[in-house]
C-alpha cells in the first residue's frame, strides 16, 4: 500500500515558479514509474511529466525547457520543479505511482498562475 501527500503549489504571477512535492508513505519497492498529471477546467487529464525507475524522463511538449520532475528515493518523495510559470499552466496537479497494475494518487494540489 502506497500513499502519496502533495505539497507546494498555490497562487504565482506569471513568469513565476512553483516546486511540488510528493511524499510517499509505506513501500515503494517496485514501483516503476512516478508521473505528474495536470487537469485545467473543461479540459482532459494531461501527463506532464513522467520518470521511471531508471531515471529516464518525459514531459508534455507544452512544459520541456520550463519543468523538471526529479526524485529522491532516501526521502521517498517526487518533485516538479515548475520555472517560467504561464497562465495556461494553471491547473489541478496530481501525483501518480504505477506499480505493474496497481496505481496510487494524490488529493491534487491547484497551481494557478494569475496577475
Amino acid at each position: 500500500q502506497v500513499q502519496l501527500v502533495e505539497s507546494g503549489g498555490g497562487l504565482v504571477q506569471p513568469g513565476g515558479s512553483l516546486r511540488l512535492s510528493c511524499a510517499a508513505s509505506g513501500s515503494i519497492f517496485s514501483i516503476n514509474a512516478w508521473d505528474w498529471y495536470r487537469q485545467a477546467p473543461g479540459k482532459q487529464c494531461e501527463l506532464v511529466a513522467q520518470i521511471t525507475s531508471s531515471r529516464s524522463t518525459k514531459y508534455a511538449d507544452s512544459v520541456k525547457g520550463r519543468f523538471t520532475i526529479s526524485r529522491d528515493n532516501a526521502n521517498k518523495t517526487v518533485y516538479l520543479q515548475m520555472n517560467s510559470l504561464k497562465p495556461e499552466d494553471t491547473a489541478v496537479y496530481y501525483c501518480h505511482a504505477a506499480r505493474y497494475a496497481r496505481h496510487y494518487w494524490g488529493q491534487g494540489t491547484q497551481v494557478t498562475v494569475s496577475s
